[in-house]
């Protein structure tokens, strides 16, 4: 059975955690593989709003498996937080946490918060939720694991070496208050047994759910442009949000991934800091905003608004290996009379071929546009590809042509139902059926 990865093609925000939902009526398993409880996926059913950050998207499927993989980082308190939240959702025996993942302890949040601060106006961005801090451990090779939680005298013993480096970090280079060992220990521990039912070695039960013919849908956080190896640097996450990341998250190899489905919304949008070539900054920023209710999930945080960036959307589709394309929010530029897309960049003159590494030149590159014009429709409503306006069909042929995949599904709304699945795209039938 064909096993496919979803991936964010841009900054995030995308709308990963709605096509996660629908498409996986067609999987036996979702896996969450990398990134924390910075990522933020809203689902909405029947006008019900769910937010998750660490739970995959299927959850709110009965019959679906669910697993965190060993390449996210895992804030106890917050993933407790979100299975008691999920309240009459049924979790027994339908989600797993894999033993490898790496704990986000306090001192990873009070360390980023305090470094971030420090940074004065030259700030990531960063949600302060010790992300990066806790992969820097888990690179660094002291990173406490969710396996750890279930051996106490390995946990205490683990948090007593790293308490000890990291209280000298805030105090002497920050000036803050160091943070009390026990409080930590016994506050974890009891998070243990909360999570022990759920704690598992989640490489062998995918091993064996792809023995046994289960298809599997393998999820990410975040988009391809804050990849941390293929992003902004330094404007980027601390995991590979790329496709590639879901092999080493999971412990999936490359042969059992089938597929790559790239998000990517009708427009752009990025949180925090970092190059934005296509950014508006007047009206017409704010208009796409209100209408595509551009805040983030988990930081409330307005996001930064532009046109389609065909540059971006070509490279996503060469990092992921992209086998097709979803475009969200289409109905948000139902309303504009011209639409812009960015189709390549110009430096000093200069068009370039590729899209640049270099933060530098991306910072004042050119965007070069073609303008189309806008429908004028509301689509919102619409559930057959055909019934499109002639032009928003139009603007959607040019987005497929310029980033080189097909176009296989198009959301005009939150809700899972505000959905246009496009029957005879061959690469999506060949991943779903």
């Amino acid at each position: 059975m064909p096993n496919a990865v979803v991936v964010g093609t841009q900054w995030g925000d995308e709308g990963k955690g709605k096509i996660v939902d629908l498409l996986t009526e067609s999987f036996d398993v979702v896996v969450r593989y990398q990134g924390g409880n910075n990522a933020g996926h809203t689902v909405i059913i029947d006008g019900k709003k769910t937010v998750l950050h660490l739970i995959p998207s299927g959850i709110l499927r009965s019959d679906k498996m669910c697993v965190i993989g060993n390449g996210v980082v895992i804030d106890p308190d917050a993933l407790w937080g979100e299975i008691q939240g999920l309240g009459g959702v049924s979790l027994r025996d339908r989600l797993l946490v894999s033993n490898r993942a790496h704990l986000i302890m306090p001192y990873h949040k009070a360390i980023e918060s305090a470094e971030e601060t420090s940074r004065g106006a030259a700030k990531i961005g960063t949600t302060n939720r010790g992300i990066g801090p806790c992969y820097e451990d888990k690179i660094g090779r002291r990173g406490i694991r969710v396996g750890d939680l279930l051996q106490p005298s390995l946990f205490l013993s683990s948090l007593q070496s790293n308490l000890k480096i990291k209280n000298r970090i805030l105090a002497d280079l920050y000036g803050e208050d160091p943070l009390d060992e026990a409080s930590i220990y016994s506050h974890y521990v009891e998070l243990g047994k909360q999570l022990a039912p759920f704690i598992q070695d989640t490489v062998e039960y995918l091993s064996k759910a792809c023995e046994d013919g289960k298809n599997i849908l393998l999820e990410g956080a975040q988009g391809t442009l804050l990849d941390i190896d293929h992003g902004t640097y330094p404007f980027v996450t601390s995991s590979n949000a790329s496709a590639g990341g879901a092999c080493s998250g999971t412990g999936l190899g490359p042969a059992s991934i089938h597929g790559v489905i790239g998000i990517t919304k009708a427009y752009t949008t990025r949180v925090g800091s970092g190059p934005f070539p296509t950014e508006l900054v007047d009206g017409i920023a704010d208009h796409i905003r209100e209408r595509g209710a551009e805040y983030g999930a988990t930081t409330g945080r307005p996001r930064r608004c532009g046109w389609f960036d065909a540059v971006v959307g070509r490279y996503a589709r060469l990092v992921n290996g992209l086998t097709t394309l979803v475009v969200t929010k289409l109905d948000c530029l139902d309303q504009l009379e011209e639409i812009k897309i960015c189709t390549g960049y110009r430096d000093e003159g200069n068009l370039l071929k590729y899209f640049p590494t270099d933060m530098g030149i991306l910072n004042k590159v050119e965007p070069v546009f073609e303008t189309h014009p806008g429908w004028m429709e509301d689509t919102s409503s619409i559930t057959c590809h055909g019934d499109l306006p002639e032009k928003a069909k139009a603007y959607l042929d040019r987005i497929a042509t310029l980033v080189g995949t097909d176009i296989s599904i198009i959301s005009i709304g939150p809700d899972r139902q505000s959905t246009i699945v496009l029957e005879e795209s061959p690469r999506l039938r060949d991943l779903i059926g």
